[in-house]
């Protein structure tokens, strides 16, 4: 009860880190890597000891491959984002690099022309719409033998608000890590979005479910309680469960963003902010959310 209760302070956090995601992915963008724009993208290594990023840099620089971003991964390596380039240019690239060192590994190369590249990105949106799309004809079919004290669309509403809240704040940390750290956006980032929307989701309907079941056994037994009451209740019932389960496939995500290859790094933190806001907004948002628009509904109708 007490976060039903104060669930106008709970609105605070979200409001303001959606505001402020929004605004940082106007203002800055997002940058988009090469699968999903269009270009080449190398990682090489120096085991014996990296050069400067100015030697790398000066080194690249007369191979004609227009603007050549360098980035340092880890302790050894860099990363190399040139436009689409051919094979001969790739081993002209590469023998560039070796700057009389004996050893430099090269851990991958992916090559992707823009025509691919606009491709992806347009079909990456089209997936996320489909999805938005799918939960809510699911959840109007699911809840919809609920008409009261709130319909059953408004579920299906609240939930998509959510999911805005739980999408917004990654790509708003990282249109703010790509304007001071270089982070880029690909194909692994949308996946991620699409896991935070399933998982999501799945937080809310079990809060929802548990709603709808409460107020079933309430009319069954022509019980008399307050809207405020049976989703406070609701929620006592499953916060142990939606935090439970969050906190470990959280840990799991912890540990692969620390140990794991640089290549999931990016992936692993987006799907760390989008577990942890979506364990937020189905405790602290999505069923407040219910109370505040049934007193709304109930203050119109008076």
């Amino acid at each position: 009860m007490y976060i039903i209760t104060h669930r106008k302070w709970f609105y605070l956090i979200p409001a303001a880190l959606v505001v402020f995601s929004i605004v940082a992915t106007l203002v800055f963008g997002l940058r988009g890597g090469v699968d999903l724009t269009g270009g080449s993208l190398l990682e090489i290594s120096y085991p014996e000891g990296r050069p400067s990023v100015e030697a790398i840099e000066a080194a690249v620089a007369g191979l004609n491959l227009g603007t050549v971003h360098v980035q340092a991964t880890g302790d050894e390596g860099y990363l190399l984002r040139t436009r689409d380039i051919n094979d001969a240019e790739k081993q002209a690239l590469l023998q560039s690099l070796t700057l009389g060192v004996k050893v430099v590994k090269t851990e991958r190369f992916t090559s992707i022309g823009p025509t691919i590249g606009h491709e992806l990105r347009s079909k990456a949106w089209v997936a996320i719409t489909l999805v938005l799309l799918a939960i809510i004809a699911y959840i109007a079919f699911a809840f919809r033998k609920v008409s009261a004290p709130v319909q059953s669309w408004k579920y299906g509403a609240i939930a998509i608000i959510t999911l805005v809240h739980d999408i917004a704040l990654p790509v708003g940390l990282f249109a703010l890590l790509g304007y001071t750290h270089g982070a880029e956006v690909d194909s692994l980032f949308i996946v991620g979005l699409l896991t935070i929307l399933g998982i999501s989701i799945n937080d809310t309907i079990v809060v929802f479910d548990r709603v709808r079941e409460n107020l079933k056994v309430n009319n069954d037994k022509g019980a008399r309680e307050d809207f405020e009451s049976v989703v406070g209740r609701s929620i006592t019932q499953t916060i142990a469960r939606s935090i439970n389960t969050s906190l470990t496939v959280i840990i799991v995500l912890v540990a692969l963003y620390f140990v794991g290859p640089v290549s999931t790094k990016d992936f692993s933190l987006t799907l760390i902010v989008g577990m942890i806001a979506g364990t937020y907004s189905s405790i602290f948002l999505a069923s407040p959310l219910l109370v505040t628009w049934e007193r709304f509904s109930a203050k119109q109708a008076r």
